[in-house]
């Protein structure tokens, strides 16, 4: 294996500044790194060749590689990384909105993307629904491990860097279990100079550790937060997240009223419905109670099976029956249709596939 080093995309431009001097060559650097995308100092044609081989004894560019990827028919390509000490993680590039047109066949709006990121190789969480947590907790992420795939599934795409994305941290792992790396991730996408993603298009995905919920949300900044809570009892949840132990149901309904948020958003509530565990009229009405006092939306999702699984995908009649009854209740309410249901498209599917080969 070669020699690990840490990656320029490890730092914010400020940190860069202590490194690289004149502080000129930083911008020149930060618009290589996050506007052309470059993969190697060779790749930064208006960097001295002194300075080049200086940084690169000392730092890598981007840390990651595609071992693997599957695209399916409804734009979700799926990616499986690799890193730079062989362990290998995934992120997916999500279409959401298709491109539109006027009359006269001229873009009216471009077509809209979100990637779903990793923070983790494996996860501590140990789900019971989760693919990911059948293989352990291996390590966290660098601040650019995590920033890296961003930037590789946009030069994958070639998706221009100042084209609007939407970032959710739900991939691999726990993102408030590695918040250190996680908030620095946040601040490096936020740079004016790089990829200028503003806060509010970043969205962090936690099971509910809710004394790191209060941690973020006194760092203020400014990210949207959703609760995978999956349950509306004690005991289903503690089955489907045995940290529930720890973090029951009311302490994460308490951290999250105490969560900054702007006034004019919601706090987003994961809830995946899985066929005869919590797919119920009864599991709805105990949903609407739970959530009266927070200004929420829920977003229910189709169970997505992966090979040796006990778990079923619900009937799409019982998921409507379950939203009308949020919907006729207050509760804001969407369904989230599967995306990549016709390739590896569960979380560490793809991993498992390619350590079966």
């Amino acid at each position: 294996m070669s020699e690990i080093k840490p990656s320029l995309l490890d730092f914010t431009q400020k940190e860069l500044m202590l490194l690289i001097k004149p502080s000129f060559r930083v911008k020149q650097i930060f618009g290589w790194l996050y506007h052309q995308y470059a993969q190697d100092f060779d790749d930064m044609k208006n960097v001295p060749k002194a300075l080049k081989d200086e940084l690169s004894k000392k730092f890598v560019v981007n840390p990651l590689t595609i071992v693997n990827k599957e695209e399916s028919t409804d734009g979700t390509i799926k990616y499986l990384l690799q890193m730079q000490d062989g362990k290998t993680m995934e992120a997916v590039w999500l279409k959401m909105k298709d491109t539109q047109f006027d009359e006269s066949g001229e873009v009216i709006q471009e077509a809209r993307y979100t990637i779903c990121v990793s923070t983790q190789v494996g996860c501590k969480v140990g789900c019971s629904f989760c693919l990911t947590a059948k293989g352990g907790f291996t390590r966290d992420l660098t601040a650019g491990e995590i920033v890296a795939q961003v930037v590789t599934l946009k030069r994958d795409n070639d998706h221009k860097h100042n084209r609007k994305i939407n970032i959710v941290y739900m991939g691999m792992g726990e993102p408030l279990d590695n918040l250190s790396n996680l908030a620095k991730a946040i601040e490096i996408f936020k740079e004016d100079d790089g990829l200028c993603i503003s806060a509010k298009r970043q969205t962090v995905s936690t099971s509910g550790l809710s004394n790191k919920i209060d941690q973020l949300g006194a760092m203020d900044l400014g990210v949207h937060i959703a609760i995978s809570l999956h349950a509306v009892d004690d005991e289903l949840r503690t089955e489907l997240i045995p940290m529930n132990k720890a973090h029951n149901i009311n302490s994460i309904i308490e951290a999250v009223k105490r969560f900054p948020i702007d006034t004019r958003k919601r706090v987003m509530f994961e809830y995946l419905v899985i066929k005869n565990k919590n797919d119920d009229i009864a599991s709805a009405k105990k949903l609407v109670k739970l959530l009266t006092d927070i200004k929420a939306k829920v977003n229910l999702i189709f169970f997505n099976p992966y090979p040796g699984t006990d778990y079923e995908r619900p009937t799409r009649a019982d998921m409507v029956a379950f939203q009308e009854y949020l919907v006729n209740h207050g509760l804001l309410c969407t369904i989230r249709d599967s995306k990549g249901i016709d390739i590896s498209a569960a979380c560490g599917q793809l991993k498992e596939k390619e350590l079966g080969k």
